[in-house]
């Protein structure tokens, strides 16, 4: 006999304990399958319970018919929000480090703040009215209006008229901008846990964009070019990309048509890394040099084993590398010590031909701290390869946080020295 299951939303803490809950034994595969949860087991000791263990991901989710699970992170949303909207926008993060540079209202849980925001930057955008703008439209017609695509007609129509296959420039509010801004009014309607009242003023967005039709799910957003016209969409917009690029588990067991997981997640992992090596690249121009995030190379002579460092700091023409920064978001071990992290930095260091790396973590009991490596004193100065390991907290203010990473970028400039001969 099945036992019907209560049905009550959860709490998970990011990277805290698991937590057990009811769940229907298909709701629970679907979860762990969605690989959205640290880990996703069977309690051993209670009957029809789960063992749910949140890990850097934080947000909601919710399976049909199970409850809606909702992770709360370590970091306050208000600074989350600020990591966020500087690696969005650091041109004016950079100029404005208070934290209301993204407005997440009084909302301590992730999404109602990005519901709130996105809805407020919307709002902010369409105050002057809809922009519009030009679209090539081709279609059927009765009757000619613009330019006459010949072989259209001939493939189509053997040359009879009409229709006639045309194609022409039509004015109107169906642009790439607001298109992407109704997309992610709908998606954020659609999340588990949005506030009513933020809820009624998306529904009110999503009613003035109406004349824009919804991008199809799956498919890559529209490019649009920053301009002068757009400018006041542009905040909007890159926070909706962010709604509609980021992490939205949509799983769906194979042979179920009833089981899916939805919801929408951010990568704490991702966030934190983008922040990091978004700040330093700004800071760095400050000193004239370049900075390339993700920046490919390999590991060995027959490149078949790929590297790609977080931040690589470059000369002014970006040829040749001076210095190699990688992030870390991840709980610090009881020693302070992250081994694996050490040989990947002494791997970047070694390929790029530095005599030092640098690591930057999200927290750690101390700020600063370089391993000097073994056997790799050279070269007439005799200095082994240091690896250094920099603590960044993330409670302290968005304008220290900015200082200290205006600091490390001063470090990098000044102690940069060409490669290795």
């Amino acid at each position: 006999m099945t036992v019907a299951m209560a049905v009550t939303d959860v709490t998970l803490r990011e990277y805290g304990p698991a937590v057990s809950v009811p769940l229907e034994a298909a709701a629970g595969r679907a979860l762990a399958a969605a690989g959205v949860l640290e880990s996703v087991t069977p309690d051993p000791g209670r009957d029809g319970h789960w063992l749910l263990r949140a890990g850097s991901r934080v947000g909601a989710l919710r399976t049909p018919g199970g409850p809606v699970v909702r992770i709360m992170p370590k970091t306050p949303v208000r600074r989350l929000f600020f990591l966020l909207g500087f690696s969005l926008d650091p041109a004016r993060a950079w100029r404005d480090s208070r934290e209301g540079t993204v407005d997440t209202g009084a909302h301590d849980d992730v999404v109602p703040a990005l519901a709130h925001a996105v809805e407020r930057r919307i709002d902010a955008a369409l105050r002057q009215g809809v922009l519009q703008g030009y679209r090539v439209v081709e279609e059927s017609a009765p009757v000619v209006r613009g330019r006459l695509r010949e072989a259209e007609q001939i493939r189509r129509h053997f040359g009879r008229t009409p229709p006639v296959e045309i194609a022409y420039d039509a004015y109107t509010a169906d642009t790439a901008e607001n298109r992407i801004l109704r997309t992610a009014a709908e998606r954020l309607l659609r999340l588990p846990g949005v506030p009513g009242p933020v809820r009624q003023r998306l529904a009110h967005q999503r009613v003035r964009l109406a004349d824009a039709l919804p991008l199809i799910p799956g498919q890559e957003l529209p490019l649009w070019q920053p301009s002068r016209l757009n400018s006041r969409y542009q905040p909007a917009l890159r926070l909706a990309e962010a709604v509609l690029r980021g992490t939205s588990p949509e799983h769906r067991p194979a042979g179920s048509a009833s089981l899916a997981v939805d919801g929408y997640l951010l990568d704490m992992n991702k966030l934190f890394e983008d922040f990091v090596t978004v700040a330093l690249r700004e800071a760095l121009r400050e000193h004239g040099l370049t900075a390339r995030l993700q920046d490919p190379h390999h590991l060995d002579t027959a490149r078949l084993v790929g590297i790609r460092p977080d931040l690589v700091v470059r000369t002014p023409d970006g040829r040749t590398p001076l210095a190699v920064v990688d992030a870390k978001y991840k709980v610090e071990r009881a020693d302070g010590l992250h081994n694996a992290d050490l040989y990947q930095a002494l791997a970047y260091a070694t390929v790029l031909g530095l005599r030092e790396a640098h690591l930057v973590y999200a927290a750690g009991r101390r700020p600063e701290r370089f391993h000097e490596v073994r056997g790799t004193t050279d070269g007439p100065e005799g200095r082994a390869v240091r690896l250094y390991q920099h603590s960044l907290d993330l409670s302290r203010e968005p304008g220290q946080l900015l200082s200290a990473l205006r600091e490390l970028a001063g470090r990098l400039a000044g102690t940069a020295t060409p490669p290795r001969s």
